[in-house]
């Protein structure tokens, strides 16, 4: 006890103590400072976020634009009733990735669903009274009044063959286009069903669903109003910062994608049967009836799963069809292969003698796919199947674009991949 009082009587009257308690306001003061710039910090992250998700998530506009042409007779669908009558379909949470394409997590009939509208770049999220008319001009132009259904019909034929090739496979096709335009089955279509399912077809994405229905890798579409239509569950991401809050992501350092991927994805077997499902779609693009489709922007956040791990693609705005992509390569002037991309990554070698780009792309589907895959099923693979599936992986990622090489070779490749997967989670909860 002396022992402290004789330490505290030194504290006191040590002759550095008054030099301490003069620092002392300059100390508070710095901490203030500090303070008050973590507040104009954290402020300025908070409106920056609120002003990338004002412009981002515009479901609303989306919604009032879609009901008030609906109301006008101009559009129809399955969902239009429920949508907006009865306002039975609840919007939850934004997914949009960009202004163009809304996407919502949402609710209808007790189902969970994704709700997908396509909204005009122009159409701004302050746009009044007049967003309406302007839209119902740009997009719901086509069938005009007076037009029949053998017309219409072969209008949608010319359409596909334009944008998916002169495939045999195509009335059947058309067929199911004007089946879904008749959605109350009273075996006509209207002007109305006519206009929305025409809009429908020029989104991408809703072309490749209504070509992929049925197959397990893309999600079945429920129902549609003018071109708003809604997709079965939402697909959670295989991205790395997937379980992270929307403002971390940006902030996340390349280095701890692969770890986060180990902690917060799913386990490496539930892992290998996701990559499975992927290298079967690769197949169906590939093989698929209605022509060849390209990935065209292959990353993790765009490989989906289901809750019981199938995979699901969960986002085909960047798949696109063979056709539309030669079609963009067909005489295009290029300096360098990098004046020869479609989309993010359909990259074609350019011609430096000609100044055009050449028509084979330098990266088929499978070889990015594997790419992609080195980094995702590598890391916490079993020790006994780690060598032979890093060298599999790299021989597939050598695969080139060239017709020659890919019907036979690519082919092989992929097999001997999916068996090598399989034969490791064969006979196990795990399938």
């Amino acid at each position: 006890m002396r022992r402290l009082r004789r330490l505290a009587h030194l504290v006191l009257f040590c002759p550095f103590s008054k030099g301490l308690q003069g620092r002392l306001p300059g100390l508070r003061v710095k901490y203030v400072f500090l303070v008050w710039l973590g507040v104009l910090a954290g402020s300025w992250l908070a409106y920056v976020h609120y002003s990338s998700y004002a412009e981002l998530c515009r479901g609303h506009v989306c919604r009032v634009v879609i009901c008030d042409q609906y109301r006008k007779g101009i559009i129809s669908g399955s969902i239009c009733q429920d949508l907006c009558s009865l306002e039975q379909v609840e919007w939850r949470t934004c997914l949009s990735s960009a202004p163009g394409q809304q996407v919502y997590s949402g609710l209808w009939q007790g189902k969970e669903v994704t709700i997908k509208c396509g909204l005009e770049e122009s159409l701004s999220w302050k746009a009044g009274a007049d967003v309406a008319p302007r839209r119902e001009l740009v997009l719901f132009d086509k069938p005009t009044r007076g037009t029949s259904i053998k017309e219409f019909r072969e209008m949608t034929l010319s359409f596909l063959k334009a944008n998916l090739g002169d495939l045999p496979s195509l009335p059947a096709l058309v067929g199911q286009v004007l089946l879904m335009a008749d959605f109350n089955k009273d075996s006509r279509v209207s002007l109305a069903e006519a206009k929305s399912v025409w809009a429908l077809l020029k989104r991408n994405e809703f072309l490749l669903l209504l070509s992929l229905q049925g197959k397990g890798h893309a999600a079945p579409l429920l129902g549609h109003c003018g071109d708003l239509y809604v997709t079965e569950g939402v697909p959670r991401s295989s991205g790395p910062a997937a379980a992270l809050p929307a403002l971390l992501r940006p902030l996340l350092p390349p280095a701890l994608h692969g770890a986060l991927q180990q902690w917060l994805g799913p386990a490496w077997p539930w892992r290998a049967k996701i990559a499975i499902g992927l290298l079967e779609f690769v197949e169906e693009l590939f093989h698929g009836a209605y022509g060849t489709f390209y990935m065209c922007e292959t990353t993790l956040a765009n490989v989906g799963y289901t809750a019981k791990y199938d995979f699901r693609m969960a986002d085909l705005q960047q798949v696109a069809p063979e056709a539309a992509v030669r079609r963009f390569l067909r005489g295009r002037h290029c300096e360098r292969s990098a004046d020869c991309t479609y989309g993010r990554d359909c990259r074609a070698p350019c011609d430096t003698l000609l100044r055009q780009c050449k028509g084979d792309l330098v990266q088929p589907n499978l070889a990015k796919v594997c790419e992609l895959l080195r980094g995702y099923l590598l890391p916490g693979a079993p020790a006994g199947l780690r060598a032979e599936l890093g060298r599999q992986l790299r021989t597939c990622t050598t695969l080139s674009g060239l017709a020659s090489q890919v019907e036979a070779h690519h082919s092989l490749v992929l097999s001997h991949l999916k068996t090598l997967l399989w034969k490791e989670i064969s006979n196990t909860k795990y399938t």
